[in-house]
């Protein structure tokens, strides 16, 4: 299975491709370490992309057992924009995946929506929506594993 690093080289048709075949897996727990994905970037124009985005703005998610997570957000790891966990079908395929839905818990960030899919027992690939169009990817990794 790919790396996080590895699907920050790949373009939307191809994660598309990966997304639709593998399995919803477990809600995550804890705190995850997020890498934004920008397809069609080029590759260091998305590496550069992504780590300016980790550096400052969006650092990854901490999921609580209760059905609720956090964004990690800016250098210091502020916790912030909630929203509610579970398991639904995609919107892509149909098929189960984990559902982030901001809908009830944030009113500037009501229209996003994440879909999540376990790609190894470390890794996560995620497909944000927003307003029921496909707007980016990202990924969530264990950061005790060594994936990456």
């Amino acid at each position: 299975m790919p790396t996080d690093t590895e699907l920050l080289k790949t373009d939307d048709k191809q994660l598309e491709e990966l997304f639709r075949k593998i399995p919803a897996g477990e809600i995550p727990k804890g705190p995850m370490e997020g890498l934004a994905i920008l397809p069609g970037a080029g590759l260091s124009g998305a590496r550069l992309l992504a780590r300016l985005v980790h550096l400052f703005w969006w650092r990854g998610k901490v999921f609580s057992p209760d059905g609720y997570l956090s964004n990690r957000l800016f250098p210091l790891d502020m916790l912030s924009i909630v929203a509610m966990v579970g398991p639904g079908p995609s919107r892509l395929d149909g098929q189960e995946c984990i559902v982030i839905d901001y809908s009830n818990t944030s009113l500037v960030f009501g229209g996003v929506r994440d879909e999540l899919r376990q790609v190894d027992p470390h890794l996560y690939l995620g497909l944000i929506w927003l307003s029921s169009r496909k707007i980016g990817w990202f990924t969530l990794r264990d950061p005790n594993s060594s994936n990456g």
